[in-house]
């Protein structure tokens, strides 16, 4: 019989999952001036697992204080307290309490790292993000030693997640960020061990993946989250990803989530960078003009050995149960419209085809900040993040026990974000070690 949404799915780990529905990592920016955990991580994980998803992936918790994606970013460090570690248990506890697998999603932001935490954040090599508004410092080539503390990073992450009831990690190697970043033709340009051929640029994201898989041991589940393609001209390339799976095959990666993009060209977001995206899709169908990424996985799974995740724009029963029955995935993960829906993967489960269409045509947050096609650089790239901070809002607003605001502007939600992190970054500058 045919997988569908309604489908369990068991992974080699042994992890299983009660359906198909995955809620997709995305930053919930909650943690305390220290890095910790809060009652509104616990808050907003349990109104997730209420609404019936099968799978749960939070957002990227971080190996390195001084490399966040922003100053709210949950923190695991070298010493965690008891405290600390209840926090954990407490967070874990919560996103299980209705059935639901939880995977943690470990990442170091490397040079996408904000210019207020870090001025000069390590990376494969010194090349800057192409975006304007000096939002981002100015990167350094890491050491050696700083690359091994970021595998062991990930190892370290793994045995908390583990010891405190999570179900797995997902290394997250998209995005742009520090594993992601080494994959790059662009952004790494190393000449040693770390650079220059595939094999080179995917040495760190193999060592992350064997260091997590030996400190979680046996029945811990390790994934990879992992582009696509960059859709930057000299970039990660399709091929490139198609490389990758074949090096995780010999892993016993338990699932690969296909993303794409980057702060540069935020495909993840289904909105494009400064420059034209670049590589044109594999194929073309419903299904795929429905589902961003759907087109590669679908190509990805001739070569995979491991289950795929597919994340970003899916938005009926039908298409998602048609590519569960084509092969072309086998968890569909849902994002944006959990920070407006908690409810929706319920009524999803239950045969309601139109749950998230309804969501998308009651929900209209505007094509950005000053129209779609504006010519000036920094307003284009401004649209990205206030589309991105307005989520966020929403995010907040859930996990502080209360209801989404559809009327909140973009402009009004990117400002609010900006004041938030200015704050957030005060209090996490005096709360330094």
């Amino acid at each position: 019989m045919a997988a569908s949404i309604n489908t369990a799915l068991t992974l080699a780990s042994g992890l299983t999952f009660p359906n198909r529905l995955v809620k997709a990592a995305m930053t919930e920016g909650l943690a305390d001036s220290r890095n910790r955990v809060t009652e509104a991580h616990v808050t907003l994980y349990r109104r997730w697992a209420e609404g019936g998803l099968g799978g749960i992936i939070t957002g990227n918790v971080q190996i390195d204080r001084d490399h966040l994606e922003q100053v709210g970013n949950v923190v695991i460090g070298p010493k965690l307290s008891n405290e600390e570690l209840d926090g954990f248990a407490r967070w874990a506890e919560a996103a299980k309490s209705h059935g639901a697998a939880l995977v943690m999603q470990v990442s170091h932001a490397g040079r996408q790292t904000p210019k207020l935490v870090n001025p000069r954040p390590a990376a494969p090599s010194p090349v800057a993000l192409g975006l304007p508004g000096g939002q981002f410092g100015s990167p350094r080539a890491m050491t050696a030693d700083e690359i091994a503390a970021v595998i062991e990073g990930f190892g370290r992450a793994a045995h908390v997640a583990q010891k405190t009831g999570f179900d797995g990690i997902q290394v997250h190697a998209a995005h742009g960020y520090l594993l992601s970043s080494f994959l790059s033709p662009l952004a790494n340009r190393r000449e040693d061990q770390w650079g220059g051929p595939l094999e080179n640029r995917a040495r760190l994201l193999i060592a992350c993946v064997k260091e997590a898989k030996i400190a979680g041991g046996a029945g811990f589940s390790v994934s990879v989250k992992l582009n696509s393609a960059d859709f930057q001209k000299g970039g990660f390339s399709f091929d490139d990803c198609l490389g990758v799976i074949d090096l995780l095959n010999t892993l016993g990666v338990d699932f690969v989530e296909i993303s794409g993009g980057n702060y540069e060209q935020p495909r993840m977001m289904d909105q494009e960078g400064l420059q034209p995206v670049f590589e044109a899709p594999v194929s073309a169908s419903t299904r795929a003009r429905e589902a961003y990424f759907l087109n590669y996985a679908k190509a990805v799974q001739d070569r995979a050995k491991m289950p795929l995740m597919v994340t970003g724009g899916f938005r009926t029963v039908a298409a998602m149960n048609d590519a569960l029955a084509a092969g072309e995935a086998d968890l569909i993960g849902l994002g944006r419209p959990l920070c407006v829906d908690t409810a929706a993967p319920g009524r999803l489960l239950s045969g309601q085809q139109d749950a998230l269409e309804q969501w998308e045509t009651r929900l209209r947050i505007g094509p950005g900040l000053l129209g779609p096609h504006s010519p000036i650089k920094l307003v284009k790239a401004l649209n990205g993040f206030g589309a991105m901070s307005w989520y966020y809002q929403q995010i907040k607003r859930l996990a502080a026990g209360g209801e989404v605001d559809e009327k909140l502007g973009v402009l009004s939600a990117f400002l609010a974000n900006q004041k938030a992190e200015a704050a957030a970054a005060k209090a996490w500058r005096a709360a330094a070690p």
